[in-house]
């Protein structure tokens, strides 16, 4: 198994993460419906698009339908449509805490 780190751009997923977030991930892991997934999203009109962390719906024919936690921004399977199953590049373990991070209850 191999895992990695990857950062979140962007408010797409918030408020499970939020921009600036790092995150745990596991890649040529097993993808699930409901999972936090890192993705490779087509290009759009402006060319390429930086791989994006996205929630896993359903599994289709065309692979993965993909959506965002948060409905007022970013990119998923209702602009794009399915993603292919080799664009689902990682599956999201855990976020990682922030570097002086310092808990509310202190």
């Amino acid at each position: 198994m191999r895992f990695g780190m990857a950062v979140v751009r962007g408010r797409s997923m918030e408020p499970t993460y939020r921009d600036g977030d790092r995150v745990l991930v596991r890649y040529a892991g097993r993808p699930r419906p409901g999972r936090a997934a890192l993705v490779r999203l087509p290009p759009g009109p402006d060319g390429p698009r930086p791989l994006a962390i996205k929630r896993l719906g359903r599994h289709t024919p065309e692979g993965w339908w993909i959506e965002r936690d948060n409905p007022r921004e970013g990119v998923d399977s209702w602009a794009v449509g399915a993603i292919p199953q080799a664009d689902v590049v990682a599956i999201v373990l855990c976020t990682v805490p922030r570097v002086g991070f310092r808990p509310p209850w202190r």
